[in-house]
């Protein structure tokens, strides 16, 4: 039975490990939310921490001070202070990198200067090892005056003594490491008794962060800090100097007490000298292609033969339910609607995980930081900086994340330019719309014998889609007349083999993403999208059978080739060749038909529809059991009476999917993230105008 009931939150720098431990404590009871009143994500489960203790575990966001330079970073502060949240946390457990001491601690001293019970885990001593340092952990503990537990977060060593600490009791709170009041007694003083605070060092903080957002604060509140702070002349930045020198000289104090450098200073770390290659300023650039080409190489030809099953498998599942189950209606919408439309969508999972393969080994090696710092220089020109790079890069797995990660900008020019911009990272999402119509007319041959001219086009796409997201951004920058500086400061973490494990998981999660988020919606879509494709008005079915009867006769058509024509033509004159045929005008300048047109409408509830309309579209009333490629590749353009998907249609609607939103996901999370509907409306109303003008022009370029 359970007797005692905690509530515990986790504390670190980013790349601490805080996040692992949180996974080792609560497994898969966690549930994401939002912390109250802003939108950063809060991660809360719950654990079992022995037989008669049980807790909820809160993930906080990583930060590196009490001073926050972010949204996110500024939720620490906020949930510490405010005592009235249901949530607030009987205990902390801080996650410290052994291997840089120094800098973890200073957010260590900080938490315990507010009066909360504290525990240490000590992370990451194998790296700390491997670089010389030597830890003496009963020492830091004595010193620190809190327990401290080594742990790995990577492998879950040292959580059961970290249980066992929690169980046994931890410190209370203990005296603080920097008096507040010696640096700004009178205003500690006065905003103690005006807002009834029992703690000297968070009485400090409001006075430093009061006009931030922070929830716990009125109006009359801050107004009432601003007077005191006025009264005091209170000099907010001269001060957080003094805290934090005085700080840094009291963590050296403890450090030299139990910390031993076994190495020499002058020798290098292996980390190092990777890094004068990797963040060189000119090879860093060319490395960081060579990775990108690579890539999308291996989309292409990895991914071949995987898809060539799966799109065989689906034709040939098809062909014999048609065979085997009865003529009805209820079987053409099970085979012509929810097995044509899932198909088109279960053929690309090769690819996505071929992506995330790549992505996840980026992450976990710590390459990706590295990207960050030598983009920092060149995204500048463009109205964003170093932190822009990691939403626009997860831009290229799915923009709804990518634009939630812009929380970590601090400066509001460079995050709006970022938000706007992302969309034109192209997802994978577009993945299935990309590569379908590039085996269309694209030949698979080799350039200079080892390189893919497919996997060359597709990169070319994705090169395409960050050009525009850069020229957009330098324009934005240009109307966005904002003085705020903007400053980029990341630690680059060691590097490290990947964990195979989570490489693997984070293949199955995203996969698993998209299989099962586009298939709901493709489900929906295919199904509404059979009913309308195989009704319509019934003078223009009737008449679409006669005609088709007409025609046979007088051109002495087969029974097969008159079963095809007037299947043609029902679809033609049915619900959905009526719709399409009203927007065909708007659309024919870019080549399009009204099929195209159908499945560019339906596929703004996502991308990836596009492929499963089409292939939805091309099936009803056909009796070939053919695949979507070779539908699509068999489909003629009645007005000219050649292969629909030329040259320049091919690439008019790739052109179209490279700039356009179509993703109401994108829509609503801008939406959320700005606060409102100004934002998300103009990225709308731009990435469609740019769409359309860059595949008309394309389309006349080339036809």
């Amino acid at each position: 039975m359970v007797e005692k009931f905690l509530k515990i939150a986790l504390v670190g720098n980013p790349n601490s490990g805080k996040s692992s431990l949180f996974n080792h404590f609560t497994g898969l009871n966690q549930k994401i939310g939002n912390f109250p009143g802003v939108t950063v994500d809060k991660k809360t489960g719950s654990a079992i921490i022995s037989a008669h203790v049980k807790a909820d575990i809160i993930d906080l966001p990583g930060t590196y001070s009490l001073y926050p330079k972010s949204l996110d970073e500024q939720v620490v502060l906020d949930f510490l202070n405010n005592t009235i949240d249901p949530s607030h946390p009987d205990l902390i457990i801080i996650t410290i990198d052994a291997s840089n001491l120094k800098r973890n601690l200073l957010l260590f001293t900080q938490v315990v200067d507010l009066g909360f019970p504290v525990i240490l885990a000590l992370n990451m001593l194998d790296v700390a090892v491997k670089s010389g340092i030597k830890i003496n952990v009963e020492q830091l503990s004595k010193e620190l005056k809190v327990p401290v537990v080594p742990i790995n977060a990577r492998n879950g060593a040292g959580i059961t003594n970290l249980k066992e600490i929690i169980v046994q009791g931890y410190a209370e709170a203990q005296q603080p490491f920097l008096k507040a009041t010696d640096l700004a007694p009178q205003v500690v003083k006065e905003l103690k008794e005006k807002l009834k605070l029992t703690n000297d060092y968070l009485a400090l903080l409001l006075a430093h962060q009061y006009r931030k957002n922070i929830q716990s604060l009125s109006v009359v509140q801050k107004a009432a800090i601003a007077e005191i702070n006025k009264q005091y002349n209170f000099q907010s930045v001269v001060l957080q100097i003094q805290e934090t020198t005085a700080r840094y000289e009291i963590i050296e104090t403890i450090i030299k007490k139990c910390v031993t450098n076994l190495h020499a200073t002058t020798t290098e770390k292996i980390s190092y000298k990777i890094d004068r290659v990797l963040t060189h300023p000119i090879w860093g650039y060319g490395i960081f292609f060579g990775v990108l080409f690579v890539i999308f190489q291996s989309i292409f030809a990895w991914a071949a033969i995987p898809m060539d099953w799966i799109d065989g498998g689906i034709a040939l599942l098809n062909a014999t339910l048609k065979d085997i189950l009865p003529i009805s209606k209820l079987t053409d919408l099970l085979t012509d609607g929810l097995i044509a439309g899932l198909g088109g969508v279960l053929i690309f999972i090769p690819q996505i995980a071929i992506l995330f393969l790549f992505i996840a080994i980026l992450e976990e090696s710590g390459y990706m930081s590295r990207v960050m710092f030598i983009m920092d220089k060149f995204m500048r020109k463009f109205g964003m900086n170093g932190r822009s790079v990691v939403p626009l890069i997860s831009g290229v797995a799915c923009a709804v994340p990518a634009i939630m990660a812009t929380r970590s900008i601090d400066n509001w020019k460079n995050r709006i330019i970022t938000i706007f911009v992302t969309p034109l990272m192209s997802c994978s999402a577009r993945i299935p719309v990309f590569t379908i119509l590039i085996a269309l007319v694209v030949p698979e041959q080799k350039v200079l014998g080892v390189l893919n001219l497919q996997g060359l086009t597709l990169m070319g796409l994705y090169f395409l889609g960050f050009a525009a997201a850069v020229v957009t951004g330098a324009a934005m920058n240009l109307i966005l007349k904002n003085k705020q500086k903007s400053y980029f400061i990341m630690e680059l973490p060691s590097y490290k083999m990947p964990r195979w494990k989570n490489v693997g998981l984070a293949i199955v999660e995203k996969v698993k993403t998209f299989v099962f988020e586009a298939g709901k919606v493709i489900v929906a879509i295919s199904i509404v999208l059979w009913v309308l494709a195989s009704y319509g008005p019934s003078d223009s079915m009737t008449q679409a059978t006669y005609s088709a009867a007409e025609y046979a006769e007088v051109h002495g058509l087969t029974a097969t080739e008159t079963g095809n024509l007037e299947a043609s033509r029902k679809l033609e004159a049915s619900y959905a060749g009526h719709f399409g045929k009203m927007i065909e005008p708007a659309i024919r300048p870019l080549g399009f038909d009204w099929k195209i047109g159908i499945a560019l409408i339906t596929s703004f509830a996502a991308r990836e529809v596009f492929i499963g309309t089409m292939s939805t579209i091309y099936s009803v009333g056909s009796d070939e059991p053919n695949t979507i490629r070779e539908k699509m590749k068999n489909e003629i353009d009645v007005t000219t009476g050649k292969p629909m998907y030329s040259l320049a249609l091919a690439f008019s609607l790739l052109i179209f999917y490279v700039f356009a939103m179509q993703c109401m996901s994108t829509v609503a999370v801008v939406y959320r993230e700005t606060q409102g509907w100004k934002w998300p409306l103009i990225q709308f109303a731009y990435m469609t105008l740019l769409a359309y003008a860059g595949s008309y022009f394309t389309y006349e370029l080339l036809k």
